[in-house]
């Protein structure tokens, strides 16, 4: 049987001629020429695919994407504009259309989207639901190009990823917001990976980490004498990802000066290196990342109004993994399934019990942590599959005894159950610290320099004690 196509659009000539084009290529094609009949035609009967105008006479595209999604939530529905813009598209993803085309409209790039649409699974034309079985059990799961990307059955994913694929092909400067460990670096290599610039390099620098004096000459290079220890002509990052894709994770950490250079770089697309009196041609697509609103940081006269507006031609938020519980049980075989790689091992999976803290475990480290916590769960398991007892110590005790929406105010009765039978004094003490850093951070929405001045430490003594319980 034919899959059945319906177009609703008020331009009679263009639903002719789109008819008579899929009728061709053995489709059955029924048309609507205003809103309105196009959703009683839906209430009607079922069809596989609408094409959906943005612009109809009597009502608005994307109130009739909503009442087609109300009606079939079956049904794909795929946008058709003359408004080749990004918010247009990104609004009715957001919305649940499978994708967008834009006028004049190409007959292979529509076949193309046609076809694309009815190959992809039904989960991605639908919200799967937490709760159901089907979801509860489905293991298997889609990596992106480059085999870093999880492409997740939590609806909030699934609206993530079909955004990267629309903006990827843009030259558009990106923000992306999440917290500490939610992936935003193999978002940005994802994004590179889709566009243009794919055959470039992708270069990726954390402005967490350098000072103050190191910055200019990571970002635009320095030649031989322009301070003390410059003895060699250096590359920056802008020279080295020029043509290609450049990643700014935690921008905010950039100093007033630099970020006035920055901003002079991205509207000239010229720079010297630190010393030098040669400008250079760049181009370069810029992706930063922040785990802090960049409008609150300039409004609070940390970041530059100028550079932020230069930066936020579109911005991606990334959602917690304790948010994405649906995709847990994905991630724990995608991450089973490169480590097996990785060591060299084939463990088996995961005994139910582990699943469940999984599950019920609130990742203050996102997906770096859970990537660590199967890493060393595969390293310590022999073969067969993994048990609990090869867990980090605050995901079992976690599980043992949820944690409460407040922080504990070491009031609580300690009994003999409560205390893991293999603890010392120093696993104890290095437990309260770790306890107390991600409490801080979970204080201040991960911010690391904010965290960092909370406990009275520096900032790269704050990294190194998270990266040394990371991989505990």
């Amino acid at each position: 049987m034919n899959k059945r196509i319906l177009i609703i659009d008020d331009d009679l000539d263009m639903c002719t001629l789109l008819s008579k084009f899929l009728i061709k290529k053995g489709y059955d094609a029924d048309a609507a020429h205003s809103a309105s009949k196009g959703i009683a035609k839906v209430a009607e009967g079922f069809y596989d695919i609408v094409l959906c105008d943005f612009r109809l006479g009597d009502r608005d595209g994307k109130d009739v994407l909503v009442k087609i999604k109300e009606l079939r939530p079956e049904t794909i529905v795929i946008i058709i504009t003359g408004y080749s813009d990004i918010k247009t598209a990104v609004d009715v993803i957001k919305l649940g259309a499978f994708d967008y085309i834009t006028k004049p409209l190409v007959p292979d790039e529509v076949i193309n989207v046609i076809e694309k649409a009815l190959a992809s699974p039904a989960d991605d034309h639908v919200t799967p639901s937490v709760n159901t079985p089907e979801t509860k059990n489905k293991k298997s799961y889609v990596i992106s190009a480059n085999k870093e990307f999880l492409v997740g059955q939590d609806g909030e994913t699934a609206q993530l990823y079909k955004l990267i694929e629309i903006v990827a092909s843009t030259n558009y400067s990106i923000i992306l917001y999440g917290e500490s460990g939610t992936g935003k670096e193999v978002i940005a290599k994802t994004i590179h990976e889709y566009s243009n610039r794919r055959d470039k390099p992708f270069i990726a620098m954390d402005c967490g980490t350098l000072s103050k004096e190191l910055a200019g000459s990571e970002l635009f290079g320095h030649v031989k004498g322009a301070f003390t220890g410059a003895v060699v002509d250096k590359e920056g990052h802008f020279e080295l990802a020029n043509g290609g894709t450049l990643f700014l994770d935690e921008v905010t950490n950039l100093s007033y000066e630099i970020q006035a250079a920055l901003l002079r770089v991205i509207q000239e697309r010229k720079f010297k290196r630190v010393g030098g009196t040669k400008e250079m041609d760049v181009d370069i697509r810029i992706i930063v990342a922040s785990n802090e609103n960049l409008q609150d940081a300039y409004r609070r006269g940390k970041f530059r109004e100028d550079l932020y507006h230069r930066f936020n031609e579109f911005s991606i938020n990334l959602p917690p993994l304790r948010n994405r519980k649906v995709d847990i049980p994905l991630f724990a075989d995608f991450f089973l399934d490169k480590t097996n790689k990785e060591l060299n091992k084939n463990i088996e999976g995961y005994e139910d019990d582990v699943q469940e803290m999984f599950i019920n475990y609130n990742w203050p480290g996102n997906l770096r942590e859970f990537r660590n916590v199967v890493r060393r769960a595969v390293l310590l398991t022999p073969s067969g599959k993994i048990t609990a007892r090869v867990l980090p110590w605050e995901i079992t005790n976690s599980y043992s005894h949820p944690p409460s929406s407040s922080h504990n105010t070491g009031n609580d009765a300690v009994t003999e159950n409560s205390i893991p039978k293999d603890l010392d004094l120093k696993d104890a003490a290095a437990k309260a610290e770790y306890d107390t850093i991600m409490n801080v951070l979970k204080d201040v929405n991960f911010n690391k320099t904010k965290a960092a001045e909370i406990l009275k430490i520096d900032r790269k003594t704050l990294y190194n004690k998270i990266k040394i319980y990371q991989s505990l």
